[in-house]
This record gives C-alpha cells, structure tokens and sequence, in this order.
C-alpha cells in the first residue's frame, strides 16, 4: 500500500501544484512502533511556483487541500518542505 500510497501523493500534488520538482518519501520504517506501527509517515519535498509570496502555512494549506481525502485515510503524518523556485 506504501508505494501505492507514494504515487497517489505524487499525482495529486503535480495536479494541484504543478511542481518543477517533487520527492515523495515513504518514512513509516523510521517510525515503527508509533502510532498505526510506522504505517503513513511520508515527507514531502515540492518546489512550485504556487508558491511565491505565501507564508509557510499557506503552502503547508495548498498541500493539504491536495491531498484532501487521503489525509485520514493513508497519511497518519505528514512532513512538508515546500519551497517557490528560486529558495
């Protein structure tokens, strides 16, 4: 389900954002033995141009509203770097 997991993040940010680039990583490994037993920590690394002159927390609410539905249903937790090109 992971890598399942990973390509549907994928999709739906290159959708919603149009990256000019995108690192999706499974770390549920790194977590193992917390909450749902390491199951649905990824972190995400996105650099769009949706991005220039927002705020942190917008860019962290664009990624969000991308991934509306998976949210409670795959992602347990979420890491978000998201950069405008250029930062």
């Amino acid at each position: 389900m992971s890598a399942a997991m990973v390509e549907q993040i994928r999709e739906r940010l290159q959708q919603a954002l149009d990256p000019v680039a995108l690192e999706v990583l499974d770390e549920g490994h790194e977590h193992a033995g917390h909450a749902n037993d390491g199951k649905g920590h990824f972190h995400v690394r996105v650099v769009s141009a949706a991005f220039a002159g927002q705020l942190s927390i917008k860019r962290h609410r664009l990624v969000y509203a991308a991934l509306q539905g998976l949210m409670d249903n795959g992602i347990h937790a979420l890491s978000i770097d998201a950069k405008a090109p250029g930062e």
